[in-house]
């Protein structure tokens, strides 16, 4: 009976909704064809197309790897994005500027440690602006410094904390009984504010900073750059630490009745204020770290790194349910490896509108996100 009914659905699925049938059969496909040209099979098609060919596993462990990377940037900094959404109700546009303030704050303190002797001083707190000794002469790396690398982590989250929250107190605020559009708009503005502060400040000068010898290895055969293993202990530290404050403290019970239903905690006795400040703090702090991680993982830096991974931050918060932080994670994972992986078909000039497309495709058939309602935990 119970096969009867799930065959039943299956049919009304397919009938009402065809495009949910094509991808998945499109998706079948990719995946065949990967199987073939990991086994070196190769069918050729018309047109001088062919289904297969030849990749390693090597080469295909990498694209995973590389896909894993950056979907835990994107996840990490959703976290913040998709907290302020379930709490605050309304899309932040300003988060990834802050990714981009945590980022220069950050590496300004790391190659002060990494530098100190090497440079003028203002040189380094500016990230090399004016240039300088190279990032290997520096020694900006987690060989080299990594003692360095622990302070630019740290300064990161408190600068971006310190910005977001003074933000907070003279935008978000005053407005914040005006209704989510008011402080949609005001968080645009805040983006345009802070990125040009930051370029004013530091330069729009595209640099490198952090060091490559010594900092690349081969595990299983696959590539692994110390600082991309870095940045996987840090991010996945971050997110445990995120499920149990949210799942283990009083904040966390409290931030999770307050995105339920804000107006029953203030009756309550839950000190709301307390939690969204609390929220603009967490929040800060993960997008400040994630820029720092960012650039770590990139070696270079430019004012507005943050604006060109906004995007994919709303489309890994949006896939995975806008309002759950599991959901951010998911759909930053999902996003990551289908910009990565979808290498074995497409250039590189067309990666990003797969994971767009894919986010897309898996909205047709659950709107509401991977993880529906689930908000804030």
């Amino acid at each position: 009976m119970g096969l009867t009914k799930a065959l039943d659905r299956g049919r009304e699925t397919v009938r009402g909704r065809p495009l949910i049938l094509i991808t998945w059969l499109a998706g079948v496909l990719l995946a065949l064809d990967i199987l073939a040209r990991l086994a070196g099979v190769e069918i050729a098609l018309a047109a001088g197309r062919s289904f297969g060919g030849s990749m390693s596993a090597a080469q295909f462990g990498n694209l995973v790897w590389n896909g894993v990377i950056v979907g835990l940037i994107f996840g990490l900094a959703g976290i913040g994005l998709s907290m302020t959404y379930s709490i605050l109700n309304f899309a932040n546009f300003s988060h990834g500027d802050l990714l981009t303030t945590g980022a220069f704050t950050g590496w300004g303190a790391a190659l002060l440690i990494a530098g100190w002797g090497l440079a003028e001083t203002g040189s380094l707190v500016l990230v090399r602006a004016a240039g300088g000794p190279s990032p290997n002469e520096i020694g900006a790396s987690v060989i080299q410094a990594p003692i360095a690398i622990v302070i630019g982590v740290v300064v990161a989250a408190v600068a971006t904390v310190l910005v977001t929250v003074a933000i907070d107190r003279a935008v978000y605020r005053p407005m914040r009984d005006r209704g989510g559009i008011p402080l949609l708009i005001a968080s645009i503005g805040v983006a345009l504010a802070l990125r040009y502060v930051v370029q004013f400040v530091f330069g729009s000068r595209s640099r490198g900073v952090t060091a490559t010898e010594g900092v690349r290895t081969t595990v299983a055969g696959v590539g692994v750059n110390l600082h991309e293993l870095t940045l996987f202990v840090v991010a996945l530290v971050l997110m445990v630490g995120m499920h149990l404050l949210l799942q283990r403290t009083k904040l966390g019970t409290a931030m999770r009745a307050m995105a339920d239903n804000k107006d029953l905690a203030l009756v309550t006795g839950i000190p709301t204020e307390r939690v969204v400040t609390a929220t603009w703090v967490l929040g800060g702090a993960l997008a400040g770290v994630s820029g720092f991680l960012y650039v770590l993982e990139r070696g270079t830096i430019e004012f507005n790194i943050g604006w060109f991974l906004l995007l994919f931050i709303f489309a890994a918060v949006i896939l995975g349910g806008i309002g759950s932080i599991y959901g951010a994670i998911a759909g930053g994972l999902v996003i990551g490896l289908v910009h990565e992986v979808s290498l074995v078909w497409i250039s590189g000039d067309f990666n990003a509108a797969a994971a767009f497309l894919i986010m897309i495709l898996v909205l047709l058939y659950r709107p509401e996100g991977l993880f529906s309602g689930v908000t804030t935990a």
